[in-house]
């Protein structure tokens, strides 16, 4: 492990040499362990009972019942055992206003583009409504990355970190109308009336309870379609917060992020193309870590004051915190 860090170090500092195009901490990867919430990875639930409570409160998917049931093996036999669920930090967003500009892992090779730069809605734009951000999606595993819990059936992220997906080389996220082709029912969803809806998820997202009928809906952050890196341009950090739960949504539509969340994934997970946004916190962590995660769509007055810091260059990294049920035995 050493070995890697010391390698992803080197390859920060020189790449930051060669290129400089976007300001990042070479040291990044360490310090989220240490600028981490643990207190977000509560309530954890056993057999349907809150034994730790958090901070923020539980998904409304959360299982109360005190046995479950999986098959094993499958379709003769079936084992008993107790359910289990915890908020689980296994990934990590960037929202990059710098192509290739690798902000969660201290690396930048913002200079290998000239192109996919982010935009910014402002009065040195075209349009002064919209802002655009890049993504990168990582495979995090901090209680592998730590040695928690290792050897439990309920941690599902244990196949080392990754990089997952990369925007910058996605055609469907930089055009809207292209990237309408694995989400056509956006056309049934951009109207006022529909919109209208969404104050209901604006106003119980304010307490980190996004409301997943409104699937279609950000919360504050706005309509969830285009699935894109386009956003409303409000306050810039929250930008980047909403282009990265687009992100997140977009993952689960291609079938790269799996629900893990609910009865239905309480013996693995799952392909769910409609997300369950009561499933995810999202935690700033760079250019400067907030304390504590938000739910998707939490207004940026509460969270965003005095976070993008001129160092970060317009470039963000979100921890991402997944809902884990599962059948323990």
């Amino acid at each position: 492990m050493k070995k890697v860090l010391g390698v992803f170090v080197f390859l920060a500092l020189i790449a930051q040499l060669a290129f400089g195009m976007c300001s990042i901490n070479p040291t990044q990867i360490l310090k989220t362990l240490a600028d981490m919430c643990w207190n977000c990875i509560f309530p954890i639930n056993i057999a349907g009972i809150p034994v730790i409570k958090g901070s923020m409160s539980d998904s409304p998917t959360a299982i109360r019942s005190p046995i479950c049931t999986c098959p094993f093996p499958p379709p003769l036999f079936i084992r008993i055992g107790i359910p289990v669920g915890y908020f689980e930090p296994s990934r990590s967003i960037d929202v990059n206003k710098d192509a290739f500009c690798f902000a969660g892992l201290g690396i930048n090779f913002s200079g290998l583009s000239s192109t996919q730069k982010g935009t910014k809605g402002d009065a040195n734009t075209k349009d002064k409504t919209r802002t655009f951000f890049n993504a990168h999606y990582y495979i995090y595993p901090v209680f592998q990355l730590v040695g928690m819990f290792v050897d439990s059936m309920c941690v599902r992220s244990t196949k080392g970190f990754d990089i997952a997906y990369m925007t910058e080389i996605d055609p469907l996220w930089n055009d809207d109308a292209l990237g309408a082709l694995i989400n056509p029912e956006a056309l049934l969803f951009g109207n006022p009336i529909t919109n209208m809806a969404c104050i209901a998820d604006s106003v119980a997202s304010q307490a980190n309870r996004p409301l997943d009928p409104l699937f279609w809906c950000k919360g504050s952050w706005g309509n969830a379609y285009p699935l894109t890196g386009s956003t409303n341009t409000k306050n810039y950090v929250e930008d980047s917060a909403s282009v990265a739960s687009s992100l997140v949504y977009k993952l689960h539509r291609q079938l790269v992020l799996w629900n893990s969340a609910s009865k239905s994934a309480l013996c693995g997970e799952h392909p769910l193309p409609i997300w369950l946004k009561s499933a995810y916190r999202l935690q700033l962590l760079f250019p400067k870590a907030h304390p504590t995660a938000m739910g998707i769509g939490q207004t940026g007055l509460i969270w965003t004051s005095n976070k993008n810091l001129p160092a970060g260059g317009d470039n963000f990294n979100y921890l991402l915190f997944k809902k884990v049920d599962c059948c323990a035995f």
